[in-house]
């Protein structure tokens, strides 16, 4: 697609709606409000635009400046003259495309820390008078690709910090399990491609576990990820389950272990009857998986999930399966010890992985259950899905991207909005903008001069084409890992 077709409709006037005389256009990317975030998102991470900035760079010079002048400006020309009913005028797409780059400076926030709503987290302007237009042109494409990749990575920290709280009281000598205690399952229900992509880059800036593939390659390409980048295990879907048959689910675990027989292996085991599973087959099956050179790992995906793991019994021994729950019948079958907080962990050769509509207060109420029944958190490991990633919007944390500043025929005004109908969470920052960093706190001061603006946190990662300060996975973990 010509790379001119990324943005909105009603943008492809405004370098005509601007005072004559405009000469530069300056706006922020800022989080305004966590008033749709889960409960416990205080903060806001800065993650993804690095690969965004990369990601738009390419997109323009495959998309547009290799392209012969002519035919990507007549494309355009013909569609927004048919678009706007009217003969569309395309002199200032052809003077961008000779000048050849885009002519704006990107600044940012340091990717991997978490800054407070309403902190700016990203800048643009333009480099060039004549291409003011083209600071809010690309507010469409930085919009809809940075939204998610912060939010998706303010989540996962979210979900981090109720894993290690919860290893903290529950089996502390094992907190390097929280790195895969949160599996990414999430890329079947994202909206697309890009959207598996963009939030699953977030979650791989947190957690180490993770099935959706592309983001190897992305984060390898953008962010110079080196050796190990995320991983998985050798795992079964129901498909699998199903083609062995109902009569013979036994001989299918048997294959199975045949098939493995060293490693970690992920069975789903709730197919047709999880209870079954748990309380005759595994019984039948316990010294050839206790001989197994790995760890079998049942996973139930229907239910409750809350009470599958845990049980719908408060108390440990109840009546029936169904009061038990998969990490009590395991430990029935297979025990376990008694780590050095007196919190029961099951025998290195089992456990337990669920990823069905898995949220952050269902994290939260099954590590809470486990520790009121007597075992360590670190007996399951969750699966992420769609369920938390996908059901989130750019509202989720209120982010938009608003101009702050404009010069006009030379002379600097500093711009704002503040609507009167609204209850303040749209109001903007005004003029030129620096963030500081004072006490390990992030806040923003605006009406800054232009000396002041080239000071602060806000640091330059594109410019004219060109890149700067930039960043890594290894670092951007480091950092998030230091303020867990």
């Amino acid at each position: 697609m010509n790379a001119l077709f990324l943005t909105d409709g009603y943008k492809t006037g405004h370098h005509q709606q601007y005072p004559e005389g405009t000469e530069e256009v300056y706006s922020n990317w800022t989080p305004r409000s966590n008033k749709y975030a889960p409960k416990g998102c205080n903060k806001v991470v800065s993650f993804g635009q690095q690969y965004v900035m990369k990601w738009l760079h390419n997109y323009f010079d495959n998309n547009f400046f290799s392209k012969e002048k002519s035919i990507v400006c007549n494309e355009i020309k013909e569609e927004l003259s048919l678009y706007l009913n009217t003969d569309y005028d395309v002199s200032h797409f052809e003077k961008l495309h000779d000048l050849q780059y885009l002519p704006i400076t990107v600044k940012s926030i340091q990717e991997g820390v978490e800054v407070p709503v309403r902190v700016p987290m990203l800048s643009v302007v333009n480099t060039h008078k004549e291409f003011y237009w083209v600071t809010n042109f690309l507010e469409t494409i930085l919009s809809t690709m940075l939204w998610q990749p912060m939010t998706s990575a303010t989540i996962a920290i979210l979900y981090k910090r109720i894993f290690k709280k919860w290893a903290i009281k529950t089996d502390c000598n094992n907190l390097e399990f929280i790195e895969f205690q949160g599996h990414d399952f999430s890329m079947r229900g994202m909206s697309g491609l890009q959207s598996a992509i963009l939030s699953g880059i977030g979650h791989s800036s947190v957690f180490l576990g993770s099935d959706s593939l592309p983001v190897i390659s992305t984060l390898r390409k953008s962010y110079n990820a080196k050796n190990f980048v995320v991983g998985s295990v050798n795992a079964t879907e129901h498909s699998v389950m199903c083609a062995g048959t109902k009569d013979d689910e036994i001989g299918t675990f048997r294959n199975l272990m045949k098939t493995y027989p060293t490693g970690i292996l992920s069975v789903v085991s709730d197919t047709w009857d999880l209870w079954k599973v748990l309380t005759n087959y595994l019984p039948k099956l316990k010294e050839e998986i206790l001989s197994r050179d790995g760890k079998l790992v049942i996973r139930p995906d229907s239910g409750d999930p809350v009470d599958i793991i845990c049980g719908e019994n408060r108390n440990l021994g109840g009546n029936s399966p169904k009061d038990k729950g998969v990490v009590e019948l395991l430990w029935d079958v297979f025990g376990g010890t008694v780590n050095e907080q007196g919190f029961k962990v099951l025998n290195p050769k089992v456990g337990t992985i669920y990823g069905d509509s898995i949220t952050t207060d269902r994290a939260e109420e099954i590590c809470k259950r486990l520790f009121h029944k007597g075992f360590a958190s670190t007996n399951v490991v969750l699966g992420i899905g769609s369920f938390t990633y996908q059901f989130n919007t750019r509202d989720t944390f209120g982010f938009a991207m608003k101009a702050t500043s404009v010069v006009v025929n030379g002379k600097r005004r500093e711009i704002f909005k503040d609507p009167i109908t609204d209850n303040g969470i749209k109001k903007s920052a005004k003029g030129l903008l620096k963030v500081v960093l004072k006490n390990n706190e992030y806040s923003l001061i605006d009406e800054v001069s232009e000396l002041e603006e080239k000071e602060g946190e806000l640091k330059v990662i594109y410019e004219n084409g060109e890149f700067y300060n930039q960043t890594n996975l290894a670092k951007i973990r480091e950092i998030i890992s230091l303020n867990l």
